[in-house]
This record gives structure tokens, C-alpha cells and sequence, in this order.
């Protein structure tokens, strides 16, 4: 057997590797946490979104959460089979679609919240309230500063 040329590397040690960990655990944590309603973190995200924007277009909901819109449409597409999303033609463009929730959605979305804010709560539990502001200040250095670096960046964060 050949020996490796490349240079041993510690991916425990590289920002990269720990922020996709983090990332599957704060998945795992929101769906623990959210039960069997089904809601995955992006679909909250977009519920939460068009609940604080009522008549927001496909476009721009990709944009504020950071998503391709081809795959914000397929968000959309569940949840609106699931009877929680409405899209309607808008008056000033009859090719743009405006979203709103339904009744049904919005109480999904108020049935989330609470499930939402425990699982962010356990995320940040293993931190001091110090630590935890530290953390939460330097994340959003990361993520405005890299936002350009983003396959589908967010306008929310310029």
C-alpha cells in the first residue's frame, strides 16, 4: 500500500467541519424538538417569513432565507400541499406570485414557536449567557462578512 503524500490534517480542528456538525445537530435538535408535526427548520424558516411579510413573493422569500429559488419553490410547493402556504396572483404584476398564510398555517407556525425556541435554547445550553452572547455576536461576524461567499445569499444580511 502507498503512503499518502497529503499532509496529516485534524478535521476536528478545522472551522469548516465543526460548523457542519453543528449544523446536524442543531437539525436534529429542531426536529427532536418539533415532534411529529413534520416542520423542518426551512420550513419554518419560510413560515416564520411569510407570516412577518404577508404577500412576500417566491423571490424575495428566497432571498431572505437564503435559498436557491428553485429549491424555496419546492418548499413552498409542501407547504402549501399541506394547506399551510396560499399563493395569489399579485395586482401589480399578474406573473408574480404573492404567499400568505392559511389559517392552518399560522397556527402550525404558533404551534412551532415554543417547540423552535426550546431547541435553540438546548443548542446554546452546553454555553455561560456570557458565552452565549460572545458566541451569537461572533456567528453573525461569520455569516454577514461571508454572506457574498454564499451560493445563495441572504439579503438580509447586507
Amino acid at each position: 500500500m502507498k503512503k499518502s503524500t497529503a499532509s496529516p490534517v485534524d478535521i476536528d480542528l478545522q472551522p469548516g467541519h465543526a460548523i457542519r456538525r453543528l449544523h446536524q445537530i442543531s437539525v436534529g435538535i429542531f426536529l427532536q424538538s418539533v415532534g411529529d408535526s413534520g416542520i423542518t427548520p426551512v420550513q419554518y424558516a419560510a413560515l416564520q417569513v411569510v407570516s412577518n411579510q404577508p404577500g412576500i413573493d417566491q423571490r424575495t422569500l428566497a432571498r431572505n432565507i437564503a435559498l436557491d429559488t428553485s429549491t424555496t419553490g419546492g418548499v413552498v410547493d409542501r407547504l402549501e400541499a399541506r394547506g399551510w402556504l396560499e399563493r395569489r396572483t399579485s395586482p401589480e404584476d399578474r406573473r408574480a406570485r404573492q404567499l400568505f398564510l392559511t389559517r392552518a398555517g399560522d397556527q402550525a407556525l404558533a404551534g412551532t414557536i415554543p417547540a423552535m425556541l426550546r431547541a435553540q435554547e438546548q443548542i446554546l445550553a452546553p454555553l455561560t449567557e456570557r458565552q452565549r452572547g460572545e458566541f451569537m455576536r461572533m456567528l453573525q461576524v461569520l455569516v454577514t462578512q461571508n454572506n457574498e461567499l454564499s451560493r445563495a445569499p441572504s439579503e438580509t444580511m447586507k
